[in-house]
């Protein structure tokens, strides 16, 4: 429950008006519930203060909010944001994340760009702030737009792509013209995640030629970017985007499913709170070998849950191995 403290501080800030303020200490409060073990009611005061952020921007700026028109007038209005973005605030670390080496260096490298952006633009450069990310489901794609965000203490907006693709001619073009003024005027991490829903190759047709007219937009519209904001594209299937799309982006950051030397790491890390008995690693990465980072986490996590359901204190070595082996006849 709340302090003493924050309550005072609640009241003070909300006799004030000072939304802000009173927003984070929710989020402290928050963050206090989640340590003591109340995720759920943790994670309902995180959606809360989510909507309410999102709310108070849309009130703020939707009076000059800017429309987009398609080439016949027709007006498309991102009054309510909400219907394009879901936003969230992260609080995911780059410590939290596991990452190939090497895909490591490149999301620091891109995170100290931008934490030093107004001195490299003393000398006429452009920090780094469109990425490129591919690979495997539950390899680390969109959680490392969560990372970023949180870094950078930058909101998370996520386009919501069932919304943006209409079988309208011309209004997904035109919807994507008011996402980036959008981006122009709202500083934040905006992720295109399932990316290759617009990037798909120009040879791609159909009746009207909407998938070529969708990129080329995007590609206009991503060559005349020149705001703060940070624009991440995320994609399983590499293999159907266009090339042209390549240059474009600053970086572009393969991800793989997690390695042999990774996996006991990962796993450790999941038990931090509850024993675990493993006496053959080795044995526990052959169970493992195949599965992403993702479904190596969930078969952890259900063996903790089944241990806790059965009143046992300690995870056993063949209990894991049964989980991560259940996990892997999925993909068969």
């Amino acid at each position: 429950m709340a302090s003493a403290n924050q309550i005072k501080q609640l009241v003070r800030h909300f006799t004030k008006r000072d939304d802000s303020r009173f927003l984070s200490v929710v989020m402290q409060i928050a963050a206090h519930e989640a340590r003591i073990g109340h995720t759920k009611f943790a994670e309902e005061l995180r959606t809360l203060v989510e909507t309410a952020k999102l709310s108070l921007a849309n009130n703020s700026s939707q009076d000059a909010m800017p429309t987009a028109l398609t080439p016949n007038t027709s007006r498309i209005d991102l009054g309510n944001s909400t219907d394009l973005f879901s936003v969230s605030h992260p609080t995911v670390k780059l410590q939290d994340i596991f990452l190939s080496s090497s895909t490591e260096i490149r999301i620091k490298r891109f995170l100290e760009e931008n934490r030093n952006s107004k001195k490299i633009r003393q000398f006429g450069l452009t920090p780094r702030r469109h990425l490129l990310l591919f690979g495997p489901p539950g390899t680390g794609k969109t959680m490392t737009a969560s990372v970023v965000a949180h870094e950078l203490h930058l909101p998370l907006f996520t386009v919501r792509m069932d919304s943006l693709m209409t079988k309208f001619m011309g209004e997904t073009s035109a919807k994507l013209r008011s996402i980036f003024e959008y981006i122009r005027s709202h500083k934040g991490v905006y992720l295109f995640d399932e990316f290759d829903t617009i990037g798909s190759k120009r040879s791609v047709t159909n009746d009207v030629g909407e998938v070529r007219r969708v990129l080329n937009t995007f590609l206009q519209l991503l060559d005349e970017h020149v705001s703060d904001s940070l624009i991440i594209s995320a994609t399983n299937h590499k293999e159907i985007l266009d090339h042209a799309l390549y240059r474009r982006f600053d970086d572009v950051i393969e991800y793989h499913n997690p390695y042999v030397n990774n996996i006991q790491s990962l796993i450790e890390s999941r038990f931090i709170t509850f024993d675990l008995n493993v006496y053959d690693w080795p044995d526990i990465s052959k169970a493992a070998e195949g599965l992403s980072y993702a479904e190596v986490v969930k078969s952890c996590d259900d063996s903790i849950k089944f241990a806790i359901i059965n009143n046992q204190r300690t995870v056993e070595q063949g209990l894991l191995k049964e989980m991560l082996s259940e996990r892997s006849s999925y993909n068969n």
